[in-house]
């Protein structure tokens, strides 16, 4: 067998046309020359999920969606289409009686609906191999592996402890190295690398000789994130998670930047009351977001916010990936569930990236964030969550907020409720 060697473009057409007419992996391996397991490995890796219905019904992935009668659980007493065929897909997070369902077909090879005689009429959600998707994921694989340096979340914390302390003193990074040469084990130009791309505490400010020396015209290496921080909290588990406890609150996570390499906003979405929350951010790093979360936590109080943020889900930025330090508190003890998109799939938080629009009519694409402060920033936001939505029944979010979890706790967060005809999504609402 071909061994060895990395599946070719016209292979992966090959998978996915046999898998469309039900061939097993073992004849695809066959006539591949590959091993079947390399053939499941391939279409596992490479699955896309889409929540798509069927012809004149939206997707439903409701255990209970043929004999469901619910009618009107967004609020609009207008409608009087039962919500089982609705395409706003909300019976999850809105109808108190939503079991999701999962293709028992799934569960065995091919893994995947191609070749699935049902997929025309079936409502729940999808998984689909695509020979042109899976040559790109496999693309952008190989291309970071190529590239950058990769530190696990340990070591970075073991490096941070001893290093930026005496960084913070005034030492040279080749002091230090001179000094720990046994406890380091990391070359000294790596150590430049890592406090360049904000991996320690200390930064270059607080190293004046590196502040003074320009910028050398090659290209830095990027920092790769350790994957290995996305165990146990893919999008799989998500789902999983989330079927296994039913109701729980999601909350999305994201960054809206402004010009590359300058400040950058960290995005926190309710998703029932699709209330929002931003923090403005000197740079795009992992000790940025985790000095927010911290912050919260003292604001909130530890039991308010556990209450509302039970469950985060990010994408796959390197601002994320330090989970363990976002789910725990000081003391080490759990506060919240961190779990991840699968790359490339920034639909499965759609609820955020919607309301990025609004954030946009405000502050366009492109627009550099270094003017901005926090209480700018809040201002925007209090206009957002003032700005009446549709499918909350022509209500705020601020007033369904308020109605599930209180005044008090949106006091805390420096929320205000803007009147009406005050509310304004307009560049000028900053303009100084």
């Amino acid at each position: 067998m071909n061994k060895n060697r990395h599946l070719t473009q016209e292979e992966r057409i090959i998978i996915e046309s046999w898998i469309q007419r039900n061939e097993s992996f073992k004849s695809i391996g066959r006539e591949l020359g590959k091993d079947p397991t390399t053939i499941s490995k391939e279409v596992k890796n490479h699955i896309q999920f889409k929540k798509t219905g069927a012809y004149g019904k939206g997707f439903n992935d409701c255990l209970i969606r043929r004999d469901c009668s619910a009618r009107r659980l967004c609020g609009n007493q207008k409608c009087n289409r039962a919500c089982c065929f609705c395409n706003s897909h909300r019976c999850s997070s809105l109808c108190p009686d939503y079991r999701k369902q999962i293709c028992h077909r799934l569960s065995k090879p091919p893994y995947v609906c191609n070749g699935c005689e049902l997929r025309r009429s079936c409502t729940l959600e999808k998984r689909i191999y695509s020979a042109t998707q899976a040559q790109r994921e496999y693309e952008a694989v190989r291309s970071e592996s190529r590239q950058g340096v990769q530190l696990n979340e340990e070591e970075a914390l073991r490096l941070d402890s001893l290093i930026s302390p005496l960084i913070m003193q005034g030492q040279s990074l080749h002091h230090i190295c001179a000094s720990h040469t046994d406890e380091i084990m990391v070359d000294e130009r790596t150590l430049y690398n890592y406090v360049g791309v904000g991996i320690f505490s200390a930064r270059n400010l607080d190293m004046p000789r590196v502040v003074r020396m320009g910028k050398r015209k090659k290209k830095k290496d990027g920092f790769k994130v350790d994957r290995k921080c996305r165990i146990g909290r893919t999008y799989q588990d998500f789902l999983d998670f989330t079927a296994r406890h039913p109701g729980t609150p999601v909350v999305e996570m994201d960054s809206v930047e402004g010009r590359k390499g300058g400040k950058v906003l960290l995005t926190l979405h309710f998703t029932v009351p699709q209330f929002m929350l931003a923090f403005i951010r000197d740079a795009n790093t992992s000790q940025s977001v985790i000095d927010i979360f911290n912050r919260l936590y003292l604001d909130l109080h530890p039991d308010s916010f556990r209450r509302l943020f039970q469950v985060l889900l990010g994408d796959n930025g390197s601002e994320f990936s330090n989970p363990s330090a976002i789910e725990s508190d000081p003391q080490g003890d759990c506060r919240t569930r961190v779990f991840y998109c699968d790359p490339q799939a920034s639909y499965q938080k759609g609820a955020v990236e919607n309301n990025h629009t609004l954030i946009r009519r405000i502050i366009a694409k492109g627009t550099s964030l270094e003017p901005f402060i926090q209480e700018e920033v809040v201002l925007m936001m209090n206009h957002i969550n003032s700005y009446k939505r549709a499918n909350l029944g022509n209500k705020t979010p601020y007033e369904v907020f308020a109605s599930l979890y209180g005044e008090e706790t949106l006091r805390r967060m420096g929320a205000k409720l803007i009147p009406a005809d005050k509310v304004t999504l307009r560049p000028y609402l900053l303009k100084k």
